[in-house]
């Protein structure tokens, strides 16, 4: 537990310095009129690749154009843990949820650069996009623990294409991002977390972010490191309202 501390507050002191780029973290693929084929209702693998793909969740009623989740999942999860955790939502409130699959046991830029998982990323966004009508003032990026710092990275290097950010639990900023645009950002914590502790995260990165001009809401809730049903709910009601 102790050296994961000390792993986590040696990235974040190195994210918060946001000034340097590197290519790879801008993603191409955005909304535009669908292509193809619409995806039936209900889960779709998009066979990207054999194994760690990308599934796509499509409610029922579901808006033309319709908002858009992509979410990531924290270190050693897959794309499941999207799916598990959005889709009922996705079903009450109507958005097209993208879950993919890191390509090793965490992101890339979690333990070095943006690189193959943005270009993965990106394709299973342009494969959403060619086959749904999204609204692309509608647009997040979201995640949980290391998903939840990536989401972060991607969201500020990328803030034309996702309008709102929601980072749960998250540990840093990733190194390299390119800021651009102006997204919104939401950002929840535990105040009981044992695993990425709030006052070396979320409480450092919410100031941060406001200090760089963005607008933040940061909720803290009396728990662990965990999304509770109600903060995910809170989340997506914040994304849509």
């Amino acid at each position: 537990m102790a050296t994961r501390r000390l792993f986590i507050g040696a990235l974040l002191n190195a994210g918060a310095a946001c000034g340097r780029t590197e290519d790879g973290v801008r993603l191409r693929a955005k909304p535009g009129k669908p292509i193809g084929p619409p995806f039936p209702a209900g889960l779709t693998a998009l066979k990207l690749r054999a194994e760690r793909d990308a599934l796509v969740y499509v409610p029922q009623s579901l808006p033309a154009p319709a908002p858009f989740v992509l979410y990531l999942h924290g270190a050693t999860g897959d794309e499941q843990q999207g799916i598990r955790r959005l889709s009922k939502l996705a079903d009450e409130f109507g958005f097209v949820l993208l879950s993919p699959a890191s390509q090793e046991i965490t992101w890339d830029a979690i333990r070095g650069s943006f690189g193959p998982d943005v270009r993965f990323i990106d394709s299973a966004l342009s494969k959403v996009f060619a086959q749904c009508q999204i609204d692309p003032h509608r647009t997040a990026v979201c995640g949980f623990s290391d998903g939840a710092s990536y989401a972060l990275g991607l969201g500020m290097s990328n803030g034309g294409l996702f309008h709102r950010v929601m980072a749960f639990s998250p540990g840093f900023i990733p190194n390299a991002v390119q800021p651009s645009g102006s997204p919104r950002f939401f950002l929840s914590h535990g105040t009981k977390d044992e695993i990425l502790p709030i006052d070396a995260c979320s409480r450092r990165l919410a100031p941060y972010l406001n200090r760089e001009g963005y607008t933040v809401k940061l909720r803290e809730f009396d728990g662990p490191h965990a999304v509770p049903p109600e903060i995910a709910r809170e989340a997506i009601e914040w994304f849509l309202k």
